[in-house]
């Protein structure tokens, strides 16, 4: 074989590659009848569908191109076009792999626990749009959850570059559950649908100057209004767990964060999250702030007896020494000052929660323990908060709650695309 029919066999191979990759369905993920009420909805489906398109028309330009030019081309431009083929096609395999790992777990037995956790999401939107109509412009794709490995509960917005798919744009929102984070009562999972409201809102920009700015007024240093700056996604997802679920989602937070004291009281140099003893304290803030005073008092009591500072810490002296006066601040400028974005409206005016809200989770709680799923009426979201109460009472085998939840989720989520006939966030 020569130097051509070589760099011949090569494209050819190439080229017999093009379309692998360009679609997927039902049946390529193995979807079954019976999973399709747990299944990615058909506009899902086509919006993955559009991102693999996409990615092939790139693909098949490159490589018409290729064999348009390669015979009167260096060798050398010949082996950089094959190499520009070979990025493309590897966009299309790694696009194509996310969607079908994604999707294909519909059709396991995590399915249902996963539809639920869809149902919670696309209710947190609807908690949005229930009191701030037409805050979003059109109707948005609602999050999808997966499970994969990992420590903790993790999200990729809508729309952002994914390093993973070499700078592909994510369609719709993945929220990633821990293999061992399936039950529905890790209300953890509402901090994760808040990153991607705080996304779809068009509020991260305007928050993050917001409360750097509010930080430097409040304490005359530049080094603390950095690091309330690089905190302010977290915090505000923390603040919309709690205006969504409530209390529960404040002890539930805690619950992950509770770990020996070296983890809890060390601070981290340019982290996103809040170092975890004064995530907690900003959390009961925001519990005070909408009035469940005796929650705040109680959570705090038990964190600071588990951590205190004169025992030990690695906390910096003048962050630490602050914490008093930065985080009322902190709580009122993410969840309680307007925003242009959401129409001169603070957080805590279009995501509501109230004593009432929590004496209804209180009472399905009781009822959940009794196996009486029947007679809970509450939103989705809220139901997470009744099932965490539950569980912790220890009177309700996990498993049977878990199930209960899950096909009380499940008949909601139904009941709804049915009404639509799209599984859209409407």
């Amino acid at each position: 074989m020569d130097t051509t029919a070589f760099l011949r066999a090569k494209i050819v191979g190439l080229a017999a590659r093009a379309r692998r990759l360009a679609r997927i369905d039902p049946d390529q993920i193995g979807i079954r009848r019976k999973d399709l009420p747990y299944a990615p909805s058909p506009a899902h489906l086509k919006a993955a569908n559009a991102r693999l398109a996409h990615i092939e028309a790139d693909v098949l330009r490159r490589v018409q191109h290729l064999h348009q030019h390669w015979r009167s081309a260096s060798r050398e431009q010949v082996l950089v076009d094959i190499a520009m083929v070979e990025r493309e096609l590897d966009r299309a395999r790694r696009t194509y792999g996310l969607f079908f790992e994604v999707f294909a777990q519909r059709g396991t037995t995590f399915a249902p626990a996963l539809a639920a956790h869809d149902v919670i999401a696309a209710d947190c939107y609807a908690a949005v749009r229930q009191r701030a109509h037409h805050i979003f412009d059109k109707p948005l794709l609602k999050p999808i959850s997966y499970m994969e490995h990992g420590f903790s509960p993790a999200t990729m917005r809508r729309g952002v570059t994914l390093g993973r798919l070499l700078g592909e744009a994510n369609p719709f929102p993945l929220i990633r559950i821990p293999w061992d984070r399936e039950h529905p009562w890790q209300a953890v999972f509402l901090h994760e649908v808040a990153h991607n409201l705080q996304a779809d809102l068009g509020i991260w920009q305007e928050n993050g100057h917001a409360v750097a700015r509010r930080m430097l007024e409040a304490s005359h240093s530049i080094g603390l209004a950095q690091v309330y700056g690089r905190w302010h996604k977290e915090i505000f997802a923390d603040l919309a767990a709690l205006l969504l679920g409530g209390p529960a989602a404040a002890w539930s937070m805690s619950d992950f964060l509770a770990y020996p004291a070296p983890r809890t009281m060390t601070y981290r140099p340019r982290g996103v999250h809040p170092t975890s003893y004064l995530r907690v304290l900003i959390v009961t803030e925001m519990l005070r702030r909408m009035g469940f005073g005796r929650d705040a008092q109680q959570l705090e009591s038990v964190w600071k007896s588990l951590y205190n500072p004169a025992r030990f810490h690695r906390l910096p002296p003048l962050l630490l020494l602050s914490s008093p006066r930065t985080i009322p601040e902190v709580v009122d400028e993410i969840a309680f000052q307007t925003r242009r974005n959401l129409g001169q409206r603070a957080l805590a005016d279009i995501l509501h929660f109230s004593a009432a809200d929590e004496a209804r989770i209180r009472r399905a709680s009781s009822l959940l323990v009794q196996g009486l799923a029947d007679a809970v009426e509450l939103p989705p979201r809220q139901l997470v908060a009744a099932a965490s109460y539950a569980l912790g009472t220890g009177a309700i085998a996990p498993q049977q709650l878990s199930g209960i939840v899950i096909g009380k989720l499940n008949e909601e989520g139904q009941a709804v695309s049915r009404a639509t006939r799209l599984q859209l966030v409407a």
